[in-house]
């Protein structure tokens, strides 16, 4: 089909080239029509060269209906094998992807029921408890952390001045 629709491309191409020659250059109209037994030369009075002119174009016209025709004709039944192509490549992309889902979540499915199977049931720490007095907000033991107890202080943030110390510089 791409070989038909460029074929009539060419041919559609050529076809304007030559009528818009012939309508442009009416030397080369003259030669052409006369080549195809078409005498559109006349004297001025002649009737029968209006005539022949006439027939010139009128023929011209119809081929080049003809030619518009089947361009039309050709460039949908091109596009329409392109979409009924590109529809079955999405239905193709679509049912891979379910298929592809289904793989993942099996997959998935027997990933759970091993790790259920061979998992045994693990017991909870016992909690510790720590004086009142000294308990943080969050059971946490890092030193480092704002939250940490006071016999424990940070070693990040350096101890605050004794009380009466002045940090101004001296003169």
């Amino acid at each position: 089909m791409l070989t038909l629709k460029r074929i009539v491309n060419v041919v559609a191409m050529v076809y304007l080239l030559l009528a818009l020659l012939f309508v442009f250059s009416p030397a080369t109209r003259d030669t052409f029509a006369s080549a195809l037994g078409l005498n559109t030369a006349g004297t001025i009075g002649n009737p029968d060269s209006a005539y022949n002119l006439a027939t010139f174009y009128n023929t011209l016209f119809i081929t080049g209906l003809v030619l518009l025709a089947l361009e039309l004709l050709v460039e949908n039944v091109h596009n329409l094998g392109l979409h009924r192509d590109i529809s079955r490549h999405e239905s193709k992309v679509n049912e891979l992807k379910a298929k592809l889902y289904d793989h993942q979540m099996e997959q998935r499915d027997r990933e759970l029921q091993q790790r259920s199977v061979t998992a045994a049931p693990v017991a909870a720490p016992a909690p510790t408890t720590t004086p009142a007095s000294h308990s943080p907000m969050f059971p946490q033991q890092d030193p480092g952390l704002a939250n940490a107890p006071m016999e424990k202080p940070n070693v990040i943030i350096p101890p605050a001045p004794a009380p009466g110390h002045d940090n101004r510089p001296t003169l």
